[in-house]
């Protein structure tokens, strides 16, 4: 792979991932209601359900996957009815925020489980991944080598841009004092997941 086939790859994966989508929502939502710390240990989490989908394209079986419609609908709707289960949780969360008190009390473990099932019952990142991939392997060259290459990529991208949505978040936060306020957007991020959730429902593989 050249380095300037790399950078097109790049620059590829910097557009997909400042879209907003479900890792960006859980992000934003964990840094303003449990702190940075928090949205550090959402960030990793989401970062392991990606590597999971990368191994499973790079060893073919995200190819299958997208072919298995079964498959697809079963991950489709674990994916949305949890989406929607976070957003009833995050539209029902109380108003009042402190995220010093919220850092050290929230298991950040939960966190991280949290977004690992956001990322992994996500069947449009799998499908879309293998669709992506094949079109940057260079033929008759190591296979592994440029997977390990992508992968790395792409999670290295992800990881500055949810960085970035969360420390947006965090400011953000901070000029929300009010328990009405918080409340409020608790409803807006709720809202959001409920959203994202209905729209994963009405996915389709192809």
């Amino acid at each position: 792979m050249s380095f300037e086939w790399w950078c097109t790859y790049l620059l590829t994966t910097i557009i997909l991932s400042l879209s907003p989508g479900s890792g960006a929502i859980n992000t934003m939502s964990t840094a303003m209601s449990h702190g940075y710390r928090g949205a550090v240990a959402s960030i990793t989490g989401l970062q392991l359900g990606l590597a999971i989908h990368i191994v499973l394209v790079g060893v073919g079986l995200g190819a299958l996957f997208s072919r298995s419609l079964m498959a697809f609908e079963i991950l489709k709707w674990a994916g949305a009815a949890y989406l929607i289960w976070l957003g009833i949780q995050q539209w029902r969360a109380a108003g009042a925020i402190d995220l010093h008190t919220l850092a050290q009390s929230q298991p950040r473990r939960k966190l991280f489980q949290r977004a690992v099932f956001v990322n992994l019952t996500n069947p449009k990142s799998i499908v879309f991944l293998a669709a992506l991939f094949p079109q940057f392997i260079v033929p008759h060259q190591p296979q592994t080598a440029q997977y390990a290459i992508l992968g790395a990529t792409t999670i290295v991208v992800d990881v500055i841009v949810m960085i970035g949505y969360a420390t947006l978040a965090t400011r953000i936060a901070l000029w929300i004092k009010g328990p009405k306020q918080m409340k409020a957007l608790n409803r807006v991020f709720g809202s959001l997941f409920m959203l994202v959730g209905a729209l994963l429902a009405s996915a389709r593989p192809g």
